[in-house]
């Protein structure tokens, strides 16, 4: 039973992390992408964004559907499309198309989060719900580390497309190791589902409007980074590919163990709140850092920084709604603070190619990134001032 949960862990980590492929590759690739296409630095970034805009619309009914119906189905349906999609875009040679593309398979890859966080939650015990929620994550920034390390090394006999229909062929076969091998899991208790009239008014709760104030804020720094990054080392401090490959994997991989250690941390404390202001305090620093760093040690040792604490407050982030509204709304209410992120992270990703083709640099981009720190840190406060005992759970039948 515990190897088959172990199994089943490591499997939908594997599965979510698919589609992290797919995102990041745009990113990794974006240079070569614009000079195939002759895009601007904004229309880039639109197509960049694209999936972002349409998976934020998504996030609420695709949450509360999760809460309903069979999570594992949807999980799988949603991160198949999302593969299938990744191998149209390395067939597509069409600016116009390609953003279509981003835009179906952001509806799809919706499918995928807040199923899968209620798959892996049902992994762990009620008590480290931040820890399964952090380890949810680091798959996607492991799979970061291969894809910035080997994918450099593979568009030079496939092409960036190549290494678009390999990710979609490794991401297809892992999601058939999950159907055949992997378990849905279950709750420990079994609770009533509210009437969905009842999801206004959860959803105005005053823990959720302030945590998705920081959950823009948290992916918009986080996309806003991650995506600009290897255009900002190539094209503005003139290194190459391999070498903004390198910088994007180095982070990743101090990216994928600090959303575990996070949520570790914040369970072991009991403090979420101090885990989420400590983290925007050090990402707001690290911003500035980018904006002054004037030689390669100096980016990579802010990349370094900034990637430890970018997403050490994932776990802890989505967990502080679910203490106070219970578990058997963590679909809707998860879904809606992902709703705001992504919102966050489009417009950070847009706002970043426009201040670019506007200014010339990225140095305005990384000081609105800092700015929305300074906000989501001022969010933190306001929610340390609301009482803290959690709100009862949805009473059992």
């Amino acid at each position: 039973m515990i190897k088959r949960r172990g199994i089943t862990i490591v499997l939908i980590v594997l599965c979510q992390s698919s589609q992290a492929l797919v995102t990041g590759g745009i990113a990794l690739f974006l240079p070569l992408i614009r000079d195939d296409l002759s895009l601007t630095f904004a229309q880039g970034g639109t197509l960049a964004a694209a999936s972002t805009f349409t998976y934020a619309l998504m996030q609420v009914p695709v949450g509360v559907l999760a809460d309903r119906i069979d999570t594992k189905k949807m999980f799988l349906t949603g991160l198949l499309g999302v593969n299938i999609l990744a191998c149209g875009f390395a067939l597509i040679d069409s600016y116009g198309w390609l953003v279509a593309n981003q835009a179906v398979s952001g509806v799809l890859r919706s499918m995928a989060f807040a199923p899968g966080l209620i798959l892996i939650s049902r992994q762990f015990s009620s008590t480290k719900q931040a820890t399964a929620m952090g380890l949810y994550v680091a798959g996607g920034f492991s799979s970061s580390i291969v894809l910035n390390l080997v994918g450099p090394l593979l568009v030079g006999p496939l092409g960036w497309q190549g290494v678009f229909l390999v990710c979609a062929g490794l991401g297809v076969v892992t999601l058939i190791a999950y159907w055949l091998v992997g378990n849905n899991g279950a709750d420990t208790e079994k609770r009533r589902q509210p009437p969905l009239r009842e999801l206004p008014k959860l959803l105005k709760h005053p823990v959720v409007a302030v945590t998705s104030v920081i959950q823009f804020v948290r992916l918009a720094a986080t996309h806003g980074v991650i995506t600009w990054l290897p255009s900002f080392v190539v094209v503005e401090k003139g290194y190459s590919i391999q070498t903004a490959g390198l910088l994007v994997a180095l982070g990743a991989a101090l990216t994928a163990p600090s959303n575990i250690m996070g949520g570790y941390v914040a369970d072991k404390t009991g403090k979420p709140l101090a885990v989420v202001g400590v983290s925007l305090t050090v990402v707001a620093g690290s911003l500035v850092g980018l904006v002054l760093a004037d030689s390669l040690p100096v980016i990579i040792a802010v990349v370094a920084v900034n990637s430890i604490v970018i997403q050490l407050y994932f776990g802890p982030l989505f967990s502080i709604p679910i203490q106070y509204l219970g578990r058997s709304v963590a679909g809707a209410i998860s879904g809606f603070g992902n709703f705001w992120a992504n919102l966050g992270g489009f417009t950070a990703v847009w706002a970043l190619g426009a201040l670019k083709d506007a200014t010339g640099g990225f140095d305005a981009g990384f000081l609105l990134l800092t700015g929305l720190c300074v906000i989501g840190i001022g969010a933190v406060l306001v929610l340390k001032r609301m009482p803290v005992q959690a709100l009862e759970s949805t009473p059992s039948k």
